[in-house]
């Protein structure tokens, strides 16, 4: 009788553990007007990331194009709302980073409170903007629907009428 309760009382510890594990999925739409203070940059850029609630283990992607020059540095900034500017969090793709920008970067508890409450920011600097050029806040994306890729879709195929 001991046994069972204690192997019950294990398996519920285990599975409760494993509920508690999620993982959460971000994005940051990056741009000139979106900066403190705003740019005139043609620039445009997208931060896609994944986080794993148990091992704070921030899994990302950045891309962007149209700078007035070489990036110079990319980090995550916070915590901070969209109308204020913060500290490095963690810097993206080392110094003079090219698109796209891949990696993982392990959140503290307080980065982590920062991320789901949309307090953490991307921003890439240039020469000719060291302060930064495009900006953009990460938010929690609901839903991990992507779209199909255009060669599935009806209006790529050739023969679609």
């Amino acid at each position: 009788m001991f046994r069972r309760v204690l192997l019950a009382a294990f398996v519920s510890a285990t599975f409760a553990s494993a509920a508690s594990a999620a993982t959460l999925h971000y994005a940051a739409k990056l741009s000139g007007i979106r900066e403190i203070p705003k740019t005139d940059s043609k620039g445009k850029g997208k931060f896609e990331a994944s986080f794993d609630t148990k091992t704070k283990v921030l899994n990302y992607t950045l891309t962007f194009d149209g700078l007035s020059g070489p990036a110079t540095a990319a980090h995550i900034h916070g915590p901070a709302t969209r109308i204020q500017s913060a500290g490095v969090v963690a810097p993206l793709g080392g110094k003079n980073p090219a698109s796209p920008v891949s990696g993982t970067v392990t959140l503290t508890d307080d980065q982590a409170k920062a991320l789901a409450s949309s307090k953490l920011y991307v921003n890439i600097h240039t020469a000719a903007n060291p302060g930064g050029e495009i900006r953009g806040q990460i938010a929690r994306v609901h839903g991990t629907h992507k779209a199909a890729p255009a060669a599935t879709t009806p209006a790529a195929t050739p023969d679609a009428k």
